[in-house]
């Protein structure tokens, strides 16, 4: 029975010890913002799920045996609906003793076998697997709009693979590096993981955080004024603009390093991200620091026109003076998607060029290309692994060890850590 099961789950204190849980199971959530979400984080999910057990405790106890009617809890739309919240918030609850304080340190082997038990593929598969799809209580087209209501309504805690739509756990793909625990493929991550995975605690130093952009050529657009849409993305991941840019240390050694964020319109670069990557390159050039520049963008922004067209040729021409003049060492590392004049300027100007697993790299997209050239491109002829079989980049470097390889690779070249 769905009672028994879940009470199994709920009183399993020898699973919440070994799961290295610190804090309540009642204060789970998602580990990021979200300002349209239907759940308030201030108000435990497993609170009304606690009364939903005592009541079905006490209904079997004053009953004595099994009710003759497997469905009689389900004999108006509302008790229907609850029951499917119920199992909905019984599914978050499997993945919330995975939700692990970051200051706790838990064993490999540990989280592999809970993480194993504990995945899906689906909310609808492991919803209707706990309730049973039967015509007595209630049509299988009325179970699927509740739980679709319910995916609208926690969407917002998982990831959706874009190869395998598997779904990812966001707390427990943050710690995975957002590796798909499915098909392991490399998901979108946003530039502030990607600094916390990169940069040595602490070291993180970031330049011309404050610019922005001010609307350069009064773009008009019909649908949203590009200012209002400059706002909306600024509230929406906290930054000003589709690009991080400062210093730290890698394993002690000091780098200049920018991160391109596709959360922030696309990653698109605009007048403020070329200006902010160039002052990043002469930084670079005059402190003599290794420069990294980890590309994800759609292209140059198109509600700047030709100003942000002129980015590549300010960067490149940056990038001249750091790398031919000064002969100091850029490594340019691209992931999915680096498309459009970012791969056509500085994404492809590293000393090396490294690329992540299955990531898209392109110029134009393929339905461009085909409507351009009337020709049919090739499936996966612009992934990673096909051009670099092409010799179009040096290495495909997955993020479990990057941190690692850069290090040793900046040591090669004359760069090591501080003493």
């Amino acid at each position: 029975m769905e009672k028994r099961w879940f009470n199994s789950m709920l009183f399993n204190r020898k699973l919440e010890y070994r799961c290295g849980l610190s804090k309540s199971i009642n204060s789970f959530g998602p580990s990021e913002n979200s300002e349209n979400r239907d759940v308030s984080e201030d108000t435990p999910i497993l609170t009304d799920l606690d009364k939903s057990i005592r009541s079905w405790n006490s209904e079997n106890s004053s009953n004595g045996s099994k009710s003759d009617d497997d469905h009689s809890m389900y004999d108006t739309q509302s008790n229907w609906n609850n029951t499917i919240h119920t199992c909905f918030e019984s599914y978050l609850f499997d993945y919330s003793i995975l939700d692990l304080d970051d200051s706790v340190k838990y064993n490999d082997s540990e989280f592999t076998i809970y993480s194993d038990n504990y995945k899906h593929s689906e909310f609808k598969s492991y919803i209707l697997s706990k309730l049973g799809n039967s015509s007595e209580s209630e049509s299988t087209s009325d179970t699927n709009d509740n739980v679709d209501d319910c995916f609208e309504k926690y969407k917002h805690l998982w990831i959706e693979c874009e190869n395998c739509y598997g779904l990812n756990y966001k707390k427990i793909s943050k710690l995975k590096m957002n590796i798909c625990e499915h098909c392991g493929s490399h998901l979108k991550m946003n530039s502030s993981d990607r600094i916390e995975l990169s940069i040595d605690p602490g070291t993180w130093n970031p330049m011309d955080e404050d610019m922005f952009s001010l609307d350069p050529i009064e773009f008009h657009d019909e649908e949203e004024p590009y200012l209002d849409r400059l706002d909306s993305y600024q509230e929406k991941t906290g930054l000003t603009e589709a690009v991080q840019t400062g210093t730290g240390q890698l394993n002690g050694i000091p780098v200049a390093i920018g991160f391109m964020d596709f959360e922030f319109m696309g990653g698109s670069m605009g007048s403020v991200v070329g200006e902010k990557i160039t002052r990043l390159i002469e930084y670079a050039t005059n402190q003599r620091f290794p420069l990294i520049i980890v590309c994800a963008s759609g292209g140059a922004r198109m509600q700047e026109g030709s100003v942000s067209l002129m980015q590549m040729a300010k960067i490149s021409s940056a990038l001249y003076n750091y790398q031919i003049t000064q002969k100091l060492f850029y490594v340019s590392i691209l992931t999915s998607p680096t498309t459009g004049g970012v791969t056509a300027s500085f994404g492809m100007l590293g000393d090396v060029i490294i690329v992540e697993p299955n990531a898209y790299i392109a110029f134009a997209g393929k339905r461009v290309i085909e409507q351009t050239l009337n020709t049919e491109v090739p499936e996966g002829s612009q992934s990673a692994e096909f051009l670099f079989d092409k010799g179009i980049f040096d290495l495909i470097v997955p993020r479990n060890p990057l941190k690692e390889f850069l290090s040793e690779l900046f040591q090669f070249h004359g760069f090591f850590p501080l003493c």
